[in-house]
């Protein structure tokens, strides 16, 4: 990984606020570019979030299907949801999300890296979980939250990623990452996700 600023960073002067709302936050900041110049950006601040593929023994993996209003359309998705406050530990948030929206509760939940959802626009930075070892307890989904859970077998999904067919960011990154890890369990290879 390249590291280091290398004459990029932008230097924030000043913060105007633009809206603040349930979920978007959106500000309206000026910096310094590199070259000293003056320039403005639009973003949305977030508060992060979690997201968890539930692996069951059999290969199958818990997937929730629900309207996602921006985009008019149903999505697939695996379980996912934003942090209650800033700093709240995010693996309780994680089994939080899981048990509300599917009822499933992990025995075994290992993190297995982050994802920036659009760092253009937001500062939203989501922590991707694997859950095994899979309990039932009862869901409650939030009052405004309408979802099908279904499980689909894994090698379903990552084909449907490859294909394009599913273009949740979370999602796929989750089933990239999660084919991995499988690949490497099945070739007893060195693990890249410290497992």
């Amino acid at each position: 990984m390249i590291s280091g600023d290398d004459g990029l960073r932008e230097e924030y002067i000043s913060r105007e606020e633009i809206f603040k709302g349930k979920i978007l936050h959106v500000v309206r900041d000026t910096v310094r570019l590199p070259d000293g110049n003056p320039a403005t950006r639009e973003m949305c601040l977030h508060v992060g979030g979690v997201c968890v593929l539930p692996l069951l023994p059999d290969g199958r993996v818990i997937v929730e299907r629900q309207f996602r209003y921006p985009l008019g359309r149903v999505t697939l998705e695996i379980p996912a949801g934003k942090l209650n406050y800033a700093g709240e530990d995010r693996a309780e948030a994680a089994r939080r999300e899981l048990l509300e929206e599917t009822g499933a509760i992990a025995g075994r939940l290992t993190p297995i890296g982050e994802i920036v959802t659009s760092p253009a626009l937001i500062n939203e930075v989501i922590s991707i979980y694997l859950a095994e070892e899979i309990t039932f307890g009862e869901r409650h989904p939030d009052d405004d939250e309408f979802l099908d859970v279904m499980t689909v077998p894994f090698d379903t999904l990552y084909s449907e990623v490859v294909r394009g067919e599913i273009r949740d960011a979370k999602t796929v990154a989750a089933i990239l990452k999660v084919g991995a890890i499988l690949d490497e369990r099945k070739n007893k290879k060195h693990s890249f996700f410290g497992g």
